[in-house]
């Protein structure tokens, strides 16, 4: 990931959301987070440079679209320490953000809540938060990441379901150990964690990818 711009502080995610999406239809590949203060705020672009991050945030900020904002350097990412640091610093980062998800209630919409929108929107908004870009949508993702197998699988790779039976992937979460994973499960519905021996998610599992 570039430079990319954050703006607002609310408490309700709703109210996140409605500006995520403001900011998505002009093609700004925004995402909302809970940071640790407990508010929800909001970051879009892929910027190369400062100065073009911070151009587009101010022309939106003429237009009444956004009010406060800073630009985010890239440098600030846990993905821009990995090479000190090691891969599984940044694997126990992007767990641990997956984690400060759980008991939101998160949603995206749109037209493509058959590809698995709203979870892949979880996922990308995990690994965007950490420096990683990522597809939008599960089927992208899934054909993005290289295989692992099950029982190789680190915290961090990405599990892949065929919930319809179409030999696809239409569901998607971020493993953090121990069998457990994090996803949003529906539309709306609250971010919680399953585990992969579950029944259903043992008969639609699809597969795994790594992105580290």
């Amino acid at each position: 990931m570039g430079y990319s711009v954050q703006v607002g502080a609310f408490a309700m995610p709703d109210n996140a959301s409605s500006l995520m999406r403001e900011l998505e239809s002009k093609g700004l590949g925004a995402y909302y987070f809970r940071d640790r203060d407990g508010l929800y705020k909001v970051r879009f672009g892929d910027f190369p440079h400062r100065e073009s991050a911070d151009q587009r945030a101010a022309r939106l900020a003429s237009r009444g679209v956004l009010q406060e904002y800073f630009v985010v350097d890239p440098e600030t990412y846990p993905a821009a320490r990995m090479q000190q640091e090691g891969p599984a610093y940044v694997r126990q980062e992007l767990a641990d953000t997956a984690r400060n998800f759980l008991g939101t209630s998160y949603q995206w919409g749109g037209t493509s809540e058959r590809e698995g929108f709203d979870c892949s929107g979880l996922t990308m908004a995990v690994y965007r938060h950490n420096g990683l870009n990522l597809p939008r949508v599960a089927a992208k993702q899934y054909r993005s990441g290289r295989p692992v197998s099950r029982s190789a699988l680190q915290k961090g790779d990405l599990v892949f379901f065929d919930t319809k039976n179409r030999g696809v992937p239409s569901h998607v979460g971020l493993y953090i150990g121990d069998g457990r994973f994090v996803h949003a499960s529906t539309s709306g519905s609250e971010v919680t964690t399953d585990h992969l021996s579950h029944s259903f998610f043992r008969s639609h599992y699809l597969g795994a990818r790594t992105y580290l």
